[in-house]
Order: C-alpha cells, then structure tokens, then sequence
C-alpha cells in the first residue's frame, strides 16, 4: 500500500471534506425537513470526506475500504453487546444519583421506533465509513492499533463541534466517550475489512446512539451523564485492551 508518502495529504483531503461538509449538511437539515430525532445529515461528513479522498486516490482508497485479503474473524458478538454494557454502566449511576430513571418509553418518540432504528444504522454507517474504515485503516499505516484509535478518537469527538461548545465538563465527558469508543472499535476490528467492518462499526455507533436516546438525558446539556458515559466508555475500553492483550496485533501494517 503506497501510502507512506502521502498519508498526511489523504488524512487531510479526508478531514477537511468531513468537517466542511458535516457543517454545510447541518445547515441544511432545517429546510430539508428531515427530523434531527430520526437522523442528522452531519453524519454523513465524514462519506463525502471519503468520496473526495476516492476521486484524488482511488486505488488507495479501494484498497483501504476493502481491508486485507484475509482478516481474523471479528468478535463481533461481544462487540455489539458493549454498547449495552455502556448504556448499563452509565445510566445506573446516573438514575443512583438523581433519584430517578431517565428511560424513554420507544412508543413516546415522535417517530416510529423503527423508522429511528434504521435511519440510526444508515446514519451511524455514514460516518464510519470515514472514521472506521478510512482514516482508522491509514493511520495503521503509520501507527501501532492503540495510537490510531486514539486519535481518530480524538478527531472524531472534535469533529462534533456542537458539542463541545458547550460546557467543559460536558467537552471533556464527551471526547473521553470518543477516544474510548475508539480503542474499542479499533482493537475488535483490527485486521478485518470491508463491508463486515463497516456493519459492526455502524452497528456499534447506532446501539450507542439508540441506548443513550432511551436512557439518557445529555441532550438537555446537562454535563453529569456525558462524564458518567464518558466513563462508562473509558471501563469498557480497559477491558477491550485486556481481553485483546493475548492477541498478536502488529505496530503498523501497509
């Protein structure tokens, strides 16, 4: 894979397009109609950061969408079951210390459960697309598996500007939850390609988005259950980097 000497220019074509363009669909979205409940149109920044990364290199970008030629089987039963654990892990605590549950009844939304659900999917898909199965791939090229997650970690939660111009605790709660649900799509994907990457992927992002609309209030601004997810995400991430310790992974691939 020729991507030594231009990973830099590819990460950057990549993050520009996905930031720009998240902005300009968020933009959009009123007059589009859409409900931000059902899906929001930001998420699919990070597809036409890949798209224009396809038009510029698109050998390279085949290449790091389809994956190696032969890839370990995905854990994908354990990984699908952590956002369960996540919601779990924050959403007990949260209902301990305000006395209450925060659930949502699905009949109670606006829109149909389901309706929800899959746009979640095709949502959560538009963004891995860029996050999981292009930028996390390059920066294997370059990086040992727990270096790259983190910092798509990073860019990913920082690519939520929204959200980080609110409170600092809020901020700071949010990208932990970022950088770890990083680690944590990284080390159970590690090696695996295509389009069973990219379904995990969204899979895991729309579990996560769908627990935390059911049984979480951060919507509302408040910064107590974005650190308590926050820390949620960062358990489950020392436990992903446990339970991958025994398994050979190599520093940089490419």
């Amino acid at each position: 894979m020729q991507t030594r000497q231009w990973w830099k220019a590819q990460a950057g074509v990549y993050l520009v397009v996905a930031f720009v363009a998240a902005g300009a669909l968020g933009a959009l979205q009123p007059a589009t109609g859409i409900p931000t409940e059902v899906v929001q149109l930001t998420q699919f920044g990070p597809a036409l950061g890949v798209a224009a990364a396809a038009l510029l290199w698109p050998s390279l970008t085949r290449e790091l969408l389809a994956g190696p030629p032969a890839h370990p089987p995905a854990p994908w039963r354990k990984l699908l079951a952590t956002p369960a654990l996540i919601i779990l892990l924050s959403a007990g605590p949260y209902a301990l210390l305000t006395h209450t549950t925060h659930a949502t009844d699905p009949r109670g939304l606006h829109h149909p459960f389901l309706l929800i659900a899959l746009a979640q999917l095709v949502g959560a898909c538009g963004e891995e697309i860029g996050w999981r199965c292009f930028l996390q791939p390059l920066l294997r090229t370059r990086f040992g598996p727990l270096t790259a997650s983190a910092a798509v970690g990073a860019v990913w939660g920082l690519w939520h500007v929204q959200v980080l111009a609110r409170s600092p605790a809020y901020a700071v709660g949010f990208l932990l939850a970022t950088i770890a649900m990083s680690v944590v799509l990284g080390l159970a994907l590690e090696g695996v390609g295509g389009r069973l990457r990219l379904l995990l992927a969204g899979g895991f992002h729309a579990l996560v988005n769908l627990g935390m609309l059911l049984f979480m209030d951060e919507e509302t601004g408040r910064a107590v259950p974005m650190v308590l997810f926050g820390l949620a995400c960062a358990v489950t991430a020392v436990a992903w980097v446990g339970l991958r310790r025994g398994v050979t992974i190599p520093a940089a691939v490419g």
